[in-house]
């Protein structure tokens, strides 16, 4: 089995990392993690079993598939670093916002094998959304080895890479706004009186159960909430509300701005 290599424990590598070890697409034995951040790395292991390496370059060496999750601006300094320990076989997965393949490419010195992903935070619980554009040298089989090591955390999304510049306020930022989302629900259900943890409960199945209908029932977005509102009802008054409210344009001009600003990061 493939021995994988993750560059970075934070939130989403970290989430990563737990989301395939526990669908089992990984064993704790052939996965290996660094992070510069030695108590996160050391509480990391010791949750997981995970193994530790000495260093980004011990990391590359032993890995046969490497997952760069780190932050934007030391992203290219870590690849510049360990671009010698990259050899024929070894495959490149980069979370970076920005970072294309261009130049996840030359800076592992044209060595490596490249697949540019943008995953969210749901995979911890095996529900991610990640989309992947793979590199012009990937092997044939490269994309099934993607599909199954991030599909095990979720569903995946295979794109061309000028697309995948757009999905980051759309799939890896959204988990933001939903979890906002939620948080308002059950605020207004403790104004009403009823308990904060019975609140959080209800209001984020009713998310998931409606998340799920709009994947599996073939209807658009628009028909399943037309299903819920009935004429002079509570549910078509509340719509009313959220309309007057501007609630459609807020969520728009937050993913255009998101969008904006992941544009900026990308160009630094």
């Amino acid at each position: 089995m493939d021995i994988i290599g993750i560059i970075g424990a934070g939130n989403m590598g970290g989430a990563l990392a737990r989301g395939m070890l526990k669908k089992g697409a990984v064993a704790a034995e052939n996965l290996i993690v660094y992070d510069a951040d030695r108590a996160k790395l050391e509480s990391f292991t010791k949750e997981t079993g995970a193994s530790t390496a000495a260093g980004n370059v011990d990391l590359v060496e032993k890995a046969d598939i490497v997952i760069l999750a780190v932050k934007p601006d030391i992203a290219p300094g870590v690849l510049a670093e360990v671009s010698s320990a990259f050899t024929c076989g070894k495959l490149l997965l980069s979370i970076v916002l920005g970072l294309s393949l261009e130049k996840m490419s030359a800076l592992s010195g044209g060595r490596a094998r490249c697949a540019r992903c943008m995953p969210n935070t749901p995979a911890l619980v095996n529900e991610g959304m990640t989309c992947v554009a793979m590199g012009e040298g990937a092997e044939p089989g490269d994309k099934e080895t993607v599909a199954a090591l991030l599909g095990s955390v979720g569903m995946i999304e295979f794109m061309k890479e000028k697309d995948l510049e757009k999905v980051t306020a759309l799939t890896g930022s959204s988990p933001a706004y939903v979890f906002m989302f939620i948080e308002a629900m059950a605020d207004a259900a403790v104004l009403s009186g009823l308990p904060r943890d019975l609140s959080y409960k209800l209001a984020s199945q009713a998310v998931l159960g409606s998340a799920k209908m709009a994947l599996e029932s073939g209807r658009r977005p628009a028909e399943l909430k037309d299903m819920v509102c009935s004429p002079a009802g509570s549910t078509i008054e509340a719509v009313r509300v959220l309309e007057a409210k501007g609630f459609r344009s807020a969520v728009i001009e937050a993913m255009r701005a998101c969008d904006l600003r992941a544009r900026e990061i990308a160009g630094k």
